[in-house]
Parts: C-alpha cells; sequence; structure tokens
C-alpha cells in the first residue's frame, strides 16, 4: 500500500532511497522491532551452543542447537499459512508474548538431564520465527513502496545481521556471568519490546482472505504459485543450495575454533566480525540490485561466500577473521534477492504462503547441511569438507548467473 506521504517523499528523496525508508514511521518501527528481537535472538543463538557444549563437551551436541532452531522450515509452508489467515499485526504480537514466556523455562536447565528442555525450546524458537518471518514480510509489504523494497530487505537485515556485531560479545559475556538462564532472560525482554514495537504500527491490513478449501490445499496454492514462476524458481533454488553448505559450514563453528586452540567463546569473535560483513552488504543491496538485477546480485554474493567457506579451513586467526568477514558479506545476497523478488512478484492474498514457501525451500537445506555437518566434522574434519562445499557453492554461482528467465513479469496487483 503507497500512501499519499510516502509518493511525496518519493518525489522529493527520490536520490535517497534509505532516507525515504527511515523516514517512514511503519518501516522505521519495524526496523526498530528487528534491532531488538535480533540483539536477542543472537545472543541466545551463541549462548545456545556454548552452554551444551560447556554440559556435554561435544561439538555435536552444540552443533544440535542451530538444527532445532532451523528444524521447523521443514513445515514452514503450512506454518506461513497462517499469516494469510489471520491479521499480520496482532499475529506478530501474539508470537512475541508466547517466546517471551517459554524462554523463561530454560531457568530449570543447570545439568545435562534437562538438555532436552534446551532442545524442546529452540525448537518452539524455530516454529514461532517461521510464523513471524512470513507475517512480517506480508505486512511490509503492504507498507512500503515497492521500489524500496530491496533497500528495506538490505536494512532489514543490516539492523538483523549487525547485531552480530555486539550480541554475541554481550552474550558470551552474559553466559560467563550468570550462565544461560541470564541469556534466556534477556531474550525474554527483546521479545517483550519487539512486541510494543509491532503493537505502535500504524499500518492498515486488509481482511484476509476466507480460504476456499482445507488447510493442506490453502498451503498448496503458494507452493504451486512459487514453482510455477519463471523467475522465482531459479532464485529460491540457488537460495537453498547455498544455504546447504551455509548449514554444513555452520555446523564447523565450534570445530574452526578448537583448531585455532582457543574456548568455545571465541566464537562470539567470528559471529561479530561475520556481522560486520553483514552489515556492509545489507547497506548496499538496494543499490546493487537496481545496478546488477537480483539474479546477478545473488550470483556474485554466492560466488563470495564459495570462497571464504573454502579458505576457512586453513588454521591461522587472521583466515578466520577474513573468511568470517567475506561470509558475512555474501551469504546474505541471494537471501535479500529472493525476498524481494517474492514481495514484487506475489499477490498479496497469497503472500504468507508464497513467502512461507520460499523460506523453507531455502532453509529447509540448512537443517540438512547442519545435520550433515554435525555428523562429519569430527570423523572428516575441516579438510576437506570446507573446500568440498565451497566448491558446490561455487558452481551454484555460475549457474544461477547463467540463467536467463523469460521477461514481462510485473509486480502483480494487490487484489
Amino acid at each position: 500500500m503507497t500512501t499519499a506521504r510516502t509518493k511525496h517523499s518519493a518525489g522529493r528523496d527520490g536520490h535517497r532511497p534509505l532516507v525515504r525508508v527511515l523516514r517512514d514511521r511503519d518501516a522505521a518501527l519495524c526496523l526498530g522491532g528487528v534491532v531488538v528481537s535480533g540483539f536477542g535472538t543472537s545472543a541466545l543463538w551463541l549462548a545456545a551452543g556454548v552452554w551444551v557444549k560447556d554440559l556435554t563437551g561435544s561439538d555435536g551436541l552444540a552443533a544440535l542447537c542451530m538444527l532445532a532452531m532451523w528444524a521447523p522450515t521443514l513445515v514452514g509452508p503450512a506454518l506461513g499459512t497462517l499469516a494469510d489467515r489471520v491479521r499480520r499485526r496482532p499475529l506478530l504480537i501474539a508470537t512475541g508474548l508466547l517466546m517471551s514466556c517459554l524462554l523463561l523455562t530454560l531457568f530449570a536447565v543447570d545439568s545435562r538431564k534437562e538438555l532436552w528442555l534446551v532442545y524442546a525450546v529452540l525448537l518452539v524458537y524455530g516454529a514461532s520465527g517461521v510464523v513471524h518471518d512470513a507475517a512480517e514480510s506480508a505486512l511490509m509489504a503492504a507498507a512500503v513502496d515497492p521500489g524500496l523494497l530491496g533497500d528495506f530487505n538490505g536494512l532489514r537485515l543490516t539492523a538483523n545481521e549487525g547485531m552480530k556485531l555486539v550480541a554475541p560479545l554481550a552474550g558470551a559475556g552474559l553466559y560467563a556471568a550468570y550462565g544461560g538462564p541470564g541469556v534466556a532472560l534477556l531474550d525474554a525482554t527483546t521479545f517483550v519490546l519487539a512486541t510494543g514495537v509491532y503493537a505502535a504500527l500504524r499500518v492498515r491490513e486488509a481482511p484476509p482472505v476466507r480460504p476456499t478449501g482445507n488447510w493442506r490445499q490453502h498451503t498448496a496454492e503458494g507452493a504451486r504459485y512459487l514453482w510455477g514462476h519463471p523467475a522465482l524458481r531459479p532464485l529460491v533454488l540457488a537460495g537453498g543450495v547455498t544455504m546447504l553448505g551455509a548449514g554444513v559450514n555452520g555446523a564447523t563453528a565450534y570445530a574452526v575454533v578448537d583448531a585455532l586452540g582457543h574456548s568455545p567463546a571465541y566464537a562470539g569473535a567470528l559471529y561479530a566480525v561475520q556481522g560486520a560483513g553483514s552489515v556492509v552488504a545489507g547497506l548496499l543491496a538496494g543499490p546493487a540490485v537496481r545496478r546488477l538485477g537480483k539474479r546477478r546480485f545473488a550470483a556474485a554474493g554466492i560466488a563470495l561466500f564459495a570462497v571464504a567457506v573454502a579458505v576457512r579451513a586453513a588454521p591461522y586467526d587472521a583466515v578466520a577473521l577474513a573468511t568470517s568477514a567475506a561470509i558475512g558479506a555474501g551469504l546474505p545476497a541471494v537471501l535479500i534477492a529472493a525476498l524481494t523478488a517474492v514481495q514484487h512478484e506475489t499477490p498479496r492474498p497469497l503472500l504468507g504462503r508464497v513467502a512461507a514457501t520460499a523460506n523453507s525451500l531455502v532453509f529447509a537445506p540448512n537443517v540438512l547441511g547442519l545435520a550433515a555437518g554435525a555428523a562429519l566434522v569430527e570423523p572428516a574434519g575441516l579438510w576437506p569438507l570446507l573446500p568440498v562445499v565451497g566448491a558446490v557453492l561455487l558452481g551454484t554461482a555460475a549457474v544461477l548467473a547463467a540463467t536467463r528467465p523469460p521477461a514481462g513479469r510485473g509486480t502483480p496487483s494487490a487484489a
């Protein structure tokens, strides 16, 4: 939905799209919510792995924390259907309140016997994140000028990934001082704050369309639209292969730290550097998408990510830091390109389902990659695991760059 205020701003600030995004009240509020909730999520993501590593001494069990958070993407299309059946803003508020309460149950974890509770909470955490992302993508497509969606998604990623500059280090420090429950309390607090931000949004939502079939049929509509779209399918498939490699790479994080001779908490420094790379990528995403196009922008990012993953196996601090920055800069490109394309090309009543289906096709392979990486990191080691993953990713970038989807698909009607 483009308001008169947005149109007026477009004429006045046409050469400054980032300024236009930040001047939009609802877009700025949403970015604020991303910053707050992203801080807590990044802190918990690192602390959960360190917590399990301390309780068990196992790199594989620590990597399973990420697997638990990503596993719900396997049923993402069904979860995302909820975002098309109810109003999106109240849904964002409800999921935030649910998670703020659930995180407090982690105060019961003080030994290996309660390890199941950590995984259970992280599993629900991931499921609520799938619903949240689908609802937020659909809500922002209605609130932001379509011509600014690339810039907005870049800023959104910058705000989220930029938390890796401070949140992992803060989470590691908080964990060292108060243990895992202290980090859980921090994350619960950020969910409450983010809920207040979403409650302040003034976006007008059209009533959800009454479904004509059952839940399975309603879910399938989004999958059929996405798979039949010649511009969206190549981006989503390339994103899935990329996230498969990202999963394997992510599962090796603590093995990389071990190879460097540091304690598990050193992973916070690597994630912080990766966050810095993502900040740069997010700020440049809007202009890069307009100059290169979504497909070439995504292919360039995948290629950078591929080289960084392959080189990361070298056991040197300088290499680990440099490749973390390159991973942070390269990995988000295909995610930004795919999300922006989905928002541009999908009718509004379908957007929650299509966004969730796209997220599942992109992120579900990450679950498989995490599982494979957790299983392979100890018996296989970093060599040749990471160079092989890098070679596969480089091939994916080449195939995407050579793809020529048919032209002529415009921005769909909101009806």
